[in-house]
């Protein structure tokens, strides 16, 4: 080793190693102290605790090398280690990055029905590098994405994780599994195409392999379609089509390999039945009833309910190519959504925040939060909704969620209070992600 160090003057000798050694040791302990000294802080004029349901004044949140909280709390008590670099922001409140449990950031609100059809999966791909962009500046942090053909999602997750483009962290599904002709086929083609979607089969086992197959690809959970969809062709949104057998065996097979199950479900059976068959949760719910409510909350299943995007669907959906029936169906069933909506939160079912972006666009997610204070939640209920809960049905409720030692520091700020007029929530100033500046105004 001497020849490597020739400062030291050393010997091949035992003496002489040992000395080495001893060098290289303390530098390598001298490295790890600065390691562990390193952090940068942000002090927040106002913080927002949602667990407490408290704002907060006057705290810093401190955060090191990797972008993991180590402190919180006021600035007065608060040691900073020497050197830190702290983000001042003392006119706005701090809160912990949104998170969004229902996206479709390789789509946009301008491409539906036969619009849609000709956009080619690496097309798909680069639209949602920019829809990534636009939602992380929007103050969501994280978010799941629930169906996107040809693994487009995968792609730009992994371009979002290596640091190619910015983006919130991303749980992602790949093709929706669905049933032929069913919300997830493409029933827009004729037959002499002889085309089916990517996650369609029929059956038990052939199903289960659908699900084998996304697994492969890259998938971090499983999008069933149990029932009918509004912006699909020739369905009913609210009929069952997945049988109960066919949904066991997808989440046997998910949870085997460790994979979560959402479920698309408009229509009563429909989620009672993917209740039943032990999904984690269920997307829409429109037409919950007071026994699929009694069944969530038995199950600990989450709902998660898209209440926003009804106004964008019957005002802007036929100029953005929705199909006339598509419109009608949300018709039929928008308004008995939010009302039940309101009455599973009166029932106490777990509710997560999701959205259903792509069908409106993306970066006005934090709209949602106005439409479900309408209809019976409070601020502090739809915050939490959008980060504690979210969090646990994403798995990640030691990660995200709150800021909270050992969690990310995702840090978003807005001015004013949130508890208050949850519509500040539309204008974020600034946006940290993992201890990153994403975005500051």
């Amino acid at each position: 080793m001497c020849e490597f160090a020739p400062a030291l003057q050393c010997e091949r000798t035992d003496a002489g190693r040992k000395m080495i050694n001893k060098f290289v040791a303390g530098l390598m302990t001298a490295t790890l102290i600065a390691g562990a000294a390193h952090a940068d802080a942000v002090h927040c004029g106002k913080l927002l605790d949602v667990r407490a349901g408290k704002i907060l004044s006057d705290q810093v949140v401190v955060f090191d090398a990797h972008g993991v909280i180590t402190a919180v709390g006021p600035a007065a008590t608060v040691v900073l280690p020497q050197g830190t670099k702290v983000t001042n922001l003392p006119a706005l409140t701090c809160l912990p990055g949104l998170i969004d449990a229902h996206t479709h950031l390789t789509g946009n609100a301008t491409d539906h029905g036969y619009q849609a059809l000709g956009i080619s999966v690496p097309r798909a791909a680069t639209i949602g590098v920019k829809n990534a962009r636009i939602t992380l500046m929007a103050g969501f942090t994280t978010v799941r994405d629930v169906g996107a053909d040809g693994y487009a999602d995968v792609a730009v997750r992994d371009a979002v994780d290596a640091g190619d483009v910015p983006g919130p962290r991303m749980l992602v599904a790949g093709p929706m599994i669905s049933i032929t002709g069913g919300h997830g086929d493409d029933n827009l083609l004729p037959f002499e195409f002889h085309h089916s979607a990517d996650g369609v089969a029929d059956g038990p086992w052939a199903l289960r392999a659908k699900v084998r197959q996304n697994v492969k690809y890259g998938v971090d959970l499983i999008k069933i379609a149990a029932s009918g969809g509004v912006l699909s062709k020739g369905d009913a949104a609210g009929g069952e089509q997945l049988t109960l057998e066919e949904m066991q065996a997808i989440v046997a097979e998910a949870h085997k390999l460790g994979r979560k199950v959402a479920a698309h479900a408009h229509g009563t059976g429909a989620i009672k039945d993917a209740i039943l068959a032990g999904v984690d949760s269920v997307e829409h719910s429109s037409l919950i009833d007071a026994e699929g409510i009694k069944l969530a909350k038995a199950h600990g299943t989450f709902l998660v309910f898209d209440i926003y995007n009804d106004d964008f669907i019957l005002s802007e959906g036929l100029k953005n190519g929705m199909l006339p029936e598509s419109i009608e169906k949300e018709k039929a069933i928008g308004r008995l959504q939010r009302e039940n909506f309101k009455k599973a939160f009166l029932g106490g079912a777990r509710m997560a925040f999701g959205t259903d972006a792509a069908v409106y666009p993306h970066g006005d997610n934090a709209k949602q939060f106005a439409k479900m204070v309408e209809w019976g939640m409070k601020p502090i209920d739809a915050l939490r909704a959008a980060t504690l809960n979210a969090a646990e049905l994403q798995g990640w409720k030691d990660k995200v969620g709150e800021l909270a030692l050992g969690h990310y520091a995702d840090l978003i700020a807005v001015a004013g209070d949130p508890l208050a007029d949850v519509t500040v929530l539309q204008h974020v100033a600034f946006v940290m992600k993992g201890g990153v500046v994403a975005k500051i105004e």
